[in-house]
């Protein structure tokens, strides 16, 4: 199968890396509109892609039609430092690639929650899902990636409704808290005052994590502030300016950030100026934002425990052990889900040469029907009709045997080396691609 997924993750690359890799969804829909004019000189007109963009990932989900493709590991690490901005020299390094059905697998094993930080965490559904829509509506997907993206949904789902994997699930947001916690102290944290930066579904985790550990003395801020108070209403809290943060932060005992800001809100010399005003009591910052919303340089700061999406890694413990327990039985799913996939490619790559063998077949039927009927003069609609249907007919008995073996070729593995003989043999067009907007169903 023409299909290659190119991975940027937690797994490959620091944070550093995931922060310049990450697009927010106007970058996304920007890049794959420049795709559909990229794609024509470089992988082929009927190339499709799809970008999966999170805080712990980045990844391009590339499909090929065309056999003069060329090298699409080339391919696509260059359009990935495109829309970076980074030479593909700088990305190559914190790279992984799968291909054909292990790429597939990859996406489902994403969709269901395991190969997140923290296992079976829910939001990534709904970024693979987003994934999906963008290209959908960007006109850049087709009948693989259209293929590809719903069983991953599907095993997202069903890992979710068919196992506890999804039970009382941890987030980043959560495990935040639980980092602030570990720091501060278990018995300290009910008592804690907290600011929470940003006001989207990552703070709302964040807060409903706090809440279940007894916080109450929330505090929101956001550039956009009837975001904050609608966030800050619904848990009892306090909103702020964004512009009140650094009176804040001399004040509150934790800083938990997580807007979608692409510059640092928080920079190290507002840090110094609130430390000033408290120098006996420290502060704890935790950044769980891509990009990050504190400047590093705060960590220099005395008095201050600045955390970030790498330290949460090392954070996920052996409280998500019930969670583990669930992985053999959500790989199932995806190992079902992936089978429903294989065998769609195989008889998606064999459809095309049975649908040109019969269409060359009624071609002929009807050029060699027309130059008879020019001959039999005088003959009656009915005759005309019988003669139709039977030559119909005749076409149909005589291709019924090889259109039955091409179908146990596919199922038997051999498909792409029958659809080539068939192709080479019967004079085909070899130029069609070998999935389209038909195969979707």
């Amino acid at each position: 199968m023409p299909l290659l997924n190119l991975s940027i993750s937690f797994r490959t690359a620091p944070i550093d890396l995931r922060e310049r890799v990450a697009l927010d969804q106007s970058q996304v829909t920007g890049a794959l509109e420049r795709f559909r004019f990229w794609r024509d000189g470089a992988v082929g007109a009927h190339a499709e892609l799809a970008v999966l963009s999170t805080c712990n990932r980045f990844e391009l989900y590339l499909a090929v039609h065309d056999d003069a493709a060329g090298n699409m590991k080339a391919a696509l690490l260059g359009y990935a430092g495109h829309i970076c901005g980074i030479p593909p020299a700088g990305l190559e390094p914190y790279v992984n690639y799968s291909a054909d059905l292990d790429a597939t697998l990859h996406l489902c094993r994403v969709a269901a929650g395991l190969d997140s930080m923290v296992l079976g965490e829910p939001q990534i559904l709904g970024q693979v899902s987003d994934a999906f829509e963008s290209a959908v509506r960007a006109r850049t997907s087709g009948a693989v990636l259209a293929t590809a993206f719903r069983a991953a949904i599907r095993a997202g789902r069903r890992a979710r409704t068919e196992t506890s994997i999804g039970q009382n699930p941890a987030s980043v947001g959560s495990v935040a808290v639980r980092m602030a916690e570990q720091v501060i102290g278990q018995a300290h944290l009910p008592a804690a005052r907290v600011l929470i930066l940003g006001a989207g579904q990552m703070a709302e985790l964040v807060i409903k994590a706090l809440h279940a550990r007894g916080v109450r003395n929330l505090n929101v801020a956001n550039r956009t502030s009837a975001h904050a108070e609608a966030l800050a209403q619904r848990w009892n809290g306090s909103a702020l300016p964004l512009e009140q943060v650094e009176r804040a932060m001399g004040e509150v005992d934790i800083v938990i950030a997580s807007t979608g800001s692409p510059q640092p809100v928080i920079l190290r010399g507002q840090v110094q100026r609130a430390m000033q005003r408290r120098p006996q009591r420290p502060l704890v910052l935790v950044d769980i934002a891509v990009p990050r919303d504190i400047e590093p340089a705060v960590a220099e700061v005395p008095g201050v425990r600045l955390l970030n999406l790498d330290d949460l890694q090392s954070c996920v413990d052996a409280s998500l052990s019930e969670r583990q327990a669930q992985v053999p039985g959500v790989e199932a799913i995806v190992d079902e889900e992936l089978a429903g996939v294989a065998a769609w490619l195989r008889d998606a790559e064999i459809r095309p040469v049975i649908a040109g063998l019969h269409k060359k077949a009624e071609e002929i039927r009807r050029r060699e029907l027309e130059r008879s009927m020019q001959r039999l003069q005088g003959l009656d609609d009915e005759t005309r009709a019988y003669i139709q249907s039977m030559t119909r007919s005749m076409v149909n008995k005589l291709l019924h045997e090889p259109t039955a073996r091409l179908r146990a070729a596919a199922e038997d593995g051999h498909a792409a080396e029958y659809a080539q003989s068939m192709r080479y043999l019967f004079g085909l067009n070899s130029e069609t691609p070998p999935f389209t907007d038909a195969d979707k169903s």
